[in-house]
């Protein structure tokens, strides 16, 4: 005789309507960080602009040091494809993360060789690695909305656009 437990764990309908925080749980901090290494693993590490949509929501919005502006989803094509020509083997470490809520924050580390033109910088061969951090706001399985932070001044000291500090 089935009892009303084994019903609902073996109809997949009934099983997506048993409670709002069983539909959520797929969508929870742990899902969260499992989205964002994949993103940085599948995405930035590859360069596989073809995989943005799969990680960002439509109504992205981008948060970026330096710049004054909130970029979309288009605006973080145009920049994610001049980083990856600048640094075509650009690959990503997820450090540490902690997620909470709808959010995710994680620790990187960059390391590539600047093979292309970068802010005016004409490429320099030089192999870089840098640190960064990443707040990504999650809804729905996509990333809607992201933080963005990294050592800018490191990179342009290692590509030696700009002195290191004098001892």
């Amino acid at each position: 005789m089935l009892d009303r437990r084994t019903l609902v764990l073996s109809s997949p309908a009934l099983a997506l309507a048993v409670t709002p925080e069983a539909a959520n749980a797929s969508h929870g901090p742990d899902s969260n960080k499992a989205l964002i290494r994949r993103f940085f693993e599948e995405v930035w590490s590859t360069g596989d602009i073809a995989r943005r949509d799969d990680f960002l929501a439509p109504g992205y919005r981008g948060h970026m040091s330096g710049a004054p502006e909130t970029i979309d989803r288009d605006g973080w094509t145009a920049w994610f494809q001049g980083f990856r020509t600048a640094f075509p083997d650009a690959r990503f470490i997820v450090e540490d993360m902690i997620g909470e809520g709808d959010r995710v924050a994680a620790r990187l580390t960059m390391r590539g060789t600047h093979q292309g033109p970068l802010n005016g910088i004409p490429a320099t061969g030089r192999p870089v690695i840098v640190s960064g951090m990443s707040i990504e706001r999650i809804a729905e399985g996509r990333i809607v909305e992201g933080w963005n932070e990294n050592d800018a001044l490191g990179m342009l000291q290692q590509l030696g656009a700009f002195p290191p500090p004098s001892a």
